[in-house]
């Protein structure tokens, strides 16, 4: 996997979000992105990804491309598509990033299947951080401590033991593209973050890019669609 950077922000805080259970990683990073206006400053590359550039707006994007809020000195990798059979490669990557940024911790946005239909989504982290899970835990979240992990997430788990490294599952009630589950992965941040973000908003940006997610599993352009993934019918709370 190939990490390219255009500018080299010193002592970030990393956010990532992989196309996973009910997409949450993804549409938490999209809007976040959108809302602080970062900017790209690179992208990771490899062969084996499928050759397809995704049209934004003026922008041309790449399916694995990485972005800076300068304000707020965050770096998001953002992932419009699965990266199957590479996840160990990606995870490597990751934390390649991390080290050569001096990155202050990594936060990975994942989804969990709920085992009922609660009209809520819980947070649940796992922090090799002691001080960061125990601030997320004040803020409202509970701790992950049973279970399996899949798909990046699982590997960049296995793989970040070095470095700072939380993880947050926000607790989804479909497999299709669950924009409420990811509004709470980021009103939770906020507060975490200090970002100030407004939250009138968020539903319904949230809302439109599921249905983009939606438009683009229609198409054939994820590889990696949940509902046909048997690695991603696992219960992360065991």
């Amino acid at each position: 996997m190939e990490l390219v950077l255009d500018k080299k922000p010193k002592r970030p805080t990393i956010i990532e979000g992989f196309p996973g259970v009910g997409f949450v990683g993804t549409i938490a990073t999209e809007f976040m992105l959108n809302h602080l206006n970062a900017k790209s400053i690179g992208y990771l590359f490899n062969p084996a990804l499928p050759p397809i550039a995704i049209l934004h707006g003026k922008e041309t994007r790449r399916l694995l491309e990485i972005f800076h809020a300068p304000k707020e000195n965050l770096v998001f990798i953002h992932a419009i598509s699965g990266t199957k059979g590479l996840e160990w490669e990606v995870a490597k990557a990751i934390v390649e990033l991390s080290k050569l940024l001096n990155a202050k911790q990594i936060i990975s946005l994942e989804g969990v299947v709920s085992p009922d239909n609660a009209e809520t989504s819980r947070i649940f982290v796992k922090s090799n951080d002691y001080k960061s899970e125990k601030e997320l835990l004040k803020l409202g979240a509970e701790r992950l401590d049973r279970g399996a992990v899949t798909g990046v997430t699982g590997a960049l788990m296995l793989t970040a033991e070095t470095v700072n490294s939380t993880f947050l599952f926000a607790e989804t009630h479909s497999r299709m593209p669950d924009s409420r589950a990811a509004a709470e992965l980021i009103r939770m941040l906020d507060v975490y973050l200090n970002l100030k973000v407004d939250p009138k908003p968020l539903i319904k940006q949230a809302e439109d890019f599921e249905n983009k997610i939606k438009d683009m599993i229609k198409l054939g352009i994820d590889s990696q669609k949940p509902e046909d993934d048997e690695s991603q019918k696992v219960n992360y709370l065991g």
